[in-house]
């Protein structure tokens, strides 16, 4: 069995709510996230929906366009 993380069923403070909301915002991957904050990527894709925080890169086009 896996170790489990060191926040495991601890509640989300607002220092990490707001380390959620910068690491969304410099387009980290959610692994990452989760291991800066101690948590599961799972935790933190549940917590970023809760908050209303969106985890999808900014710089990608819709739909795969190419141009050509």
């Amino acid at each position: 069995m896996s170790k489990l993380p060191v926040n495991h069923r601890h509640a989300w403070g607002g220092a990490e709510n707001a380390a959620l909301r910068t690491l969304a915002n410099q387009n980290t991957p959610t692994r990452v996230m989760g291991l800066k904050l101690g948590r599961t990527p799972v935790a933190v894709q549940a917590q970023a929906a809760k908050l209303g925080v969106s985890l999808a890169p900014p710089n990608q086009s819709p739909y795969n366009r190419r141009r050509s």
